[in-house]
């Protein structure tokens, strides 16, 4: 049902990234004098075989629980996960306050809460009341995982569909750094303890419970020949199976992605391992504030744009992230260079 996880990934753009670079190279200042912004435009321009530019970003929020919550891993209980739908709903969360600001079509969506929501503006893609709790069985069964990969493929074509130039996937859903934090320590080969940390809010008793819990959950069922796919039904969440399918979706129509934190780094992570070309079409917004994170962008060989020392999730730090990218987009376009400044270029070296 879901073969379509590793058909072919779209190859960027070459020439459009080596004309981006000689752009670079030609523009009023010094080499490299703006930073991350020259590589990030260049990037864009290799993802969008032209010069760059994100006019209208896509932010799509994925929200479910997970029957992990029940082990006592975080500090708000369940019912949160949909409370928080209805303030996405609302206009009161961050991310909804942030799409606001950059006109961003925004959907929020309801793969499986226990507590039933039927909010206006939400759309409803239910697959069950949360996962079931990964430490004593499999938290998805094949079938759920399929959905929720396809689930998030589907918003993701709509995205394109809509005409929007990035994708931004958030994520809502009570428990969900404990089923991160699996997937990261299972495909870096970390100890828990490394990459666990306090999620919502837990003190440090209540991080050591954590820790214990998800090295029992490694223990029941990783082994060394447990595909990428199989490892994320077995631990995963279906918002973060959502945000695999919309990643690996966007590399194959050629959409830019912009990464929010842990949740969605360790989703990134997951997409990576099914479909490594993948990897070409993803900007890492910001380091989380959660420990882990750091070992997570390490694997990925990413370095993130911004790190402002959030933990919130949602899509809210890739979200704050893009106007940065426009302002890397239009400096790269808009800036004179040499030739049209009149200005002398750097003097040859003999």
């Amino acid at each position: 049902m879901n073969n379509w996880i590793f058909s072919k990934v779209k190859k960027l753009d070459q020439s459009a990234r080596n004309a981006a670079i000689a752009r670079q190279s030609q523009l009023t200042k010094p080499l490299g004098a703006l930073g991350k912004l020259e590589t990030i435009a260049i990037e864009l321009a290799a993802m969008q075989g032209s010069m760059p530019s994100i006019n209208t970003p896509y932010i799509c929020v994925f929200a479910a629980d997970h029957g992990i919550a029940a082990s006592g891993v975080s500090a708000f209980p369940q019912e949160v996960t949909a409370q928080m739908v209805a303030n996405f709903a609302s206009g009161g969360a961050a991310i909804s306050v942030l799409a606001k600001s950059l006109l961003a079509p925004f959907d929020i969506v309801n793969l499986g809460t226990v507590s039933v929501t039927d909010y206006p503006g939400v759309n409803n893609e239910f697959i069950g009341p949360g996962t079931a709790n990964m430490l004593h069985q499999d938290a998805m069964t094949k079938l759920q995982c399929a959905q929720a990969l396809e689930i998030g493929r589907n918003y993701l074509l709509h995205a394109k569909k809509c005409g929007c130039d990035m994708f931004i996937g958030g994520d809502m859903g009570i428990g969900n750094t404990t089923s991160a934090t699996v997937l990261a320590a299972a495909l870096i080969g970390a100890p828990a303890i490394s990459l666990t940390g306090a999620g919502t809010g837990l003190d440090a008793e209540g991080i050591k419970h954590k820790v214990d819990i998800i090295e029992q959950v490694l223990a029941k069922h990783f082994d060394d020949q447990l595909t990428a796919e199989k490892l994320l039904q077995k631990v995963g969440g279906f918002e973060i199976a959502a945000l695999v399918g919309s990643y690996i979706a966007a590399a194959q129509i050629g959409m830019p992605v912009l990464v929010d934190g842990f949740i969605c780094t360790a989703a990134a992570m997951v997409a990576v391992a099914i479909s490594p070309e993948s990897r070409a079409w993803m900007i890492f917004s910001h380091g989380s504030a959660e420990p882990g994170h750091k070992l997570m962008l390490e694997h990925l060989q990413a370095s993130p744009v911004l790190d402002l020392g959030m933990r919130l999730g949602e899509g809210s730090g890739a979200a704050v992230c893009v106007p940065i990218l426009q302002i890397a987009c239009k400096l790269h376009n808009q800036m004179a260079t040499f030739a049209e400044a009149a200005v002398a270029g750097k003097l040859d070296e003999h």
